[in-house]
């Protein structure tokens, strides 16, 4: 990486409207507790929370040039909601030098997932879901409690059932991806018998 922090924050200032620079710092904050818990690089997780959305202000005919360039899952580009995450490998490493794969990866993953996510790719992707500057406290709690008593996998779960309600309340399609990711963790908590090691944020 060839930027500091700092100098990544007046990026994003400039090139993100108010709420998104603010949920932007709380990505980051939220992702350094997760990494601190599960043994990971706080600093890295920091860096990637803060960058994670950094493609989500840009003008819709420059993402939709990038993503001619990327590889998509079915029904992705179908989904504008979702271009910023592609997008947003292409940002990191074009105007931040990010090489990290991790990184790089838990940015490309962090709005729809994947299955067999890396425990880095999940903290980014939580803490997107559970920042505390700008998401609603009656989204967020549920998901916080779920990983305060059955862990990472369970908070997971919450979020993808959450996904999927909503759009079936809005009579939307559903990516097969998201159904398989959906499928993967029932089965996952399914074999779970043993109790893990809470986690408190």
């Amino acid at each position: 990486m060839n930027y500091t922090n700092d100098y990544v924050i007046g990026w994003l200032k400039e090139n993100l409207n108010k709420e998104r620079f603010e949920h932007s710092l709380g990505t980051a904050e939220c992702a350094e507790k997760l990494a601190e818990q599960l043994g990971l690089d706080k600093e890295k997780a920091y860096f990637a929370g803060l960058i994670h959305d950094c493609a989500k202000c840009l003008p819709k005919e420059e993402t939709l040039k990038i993503l001619e360039n990327v590889e998509l899952v079915s029904g992705e580009l179908e989904n504008p909601k979702t271009h910023h995450a592609p997008a947003g490998v292409y940002v990191a490493q074009s105007k931040f030098g990010v090489e990290d794969e991790e990184i790089l990866s838990s940015i490309r993953w962090h709005t729809i997932g994947k299955l067999n996510m890396s425990d880095f790719e999940k903290i980014i992707f939580l803490a997107d879901k559970i920042e505390e500057r700008t998401r609603p406290t009656e989204y967020r709690e549920p998901i916080k409690a779920a990983l305060n008593s059955g862990g990472i996998d369970s908070a997971l779960l919450i979020c993808y059932k959450n996904t999927i309600k909503s759009l079936v309340d809005r009579n939307l399609t559903i990516c097969t991806l998201t159904v398989d990711i959906y499928n993967s963790l029932i089965n996952k908590s399914a074999l779970v018998n043993k109790k893990k090691e809470p986690y408190r944020l």
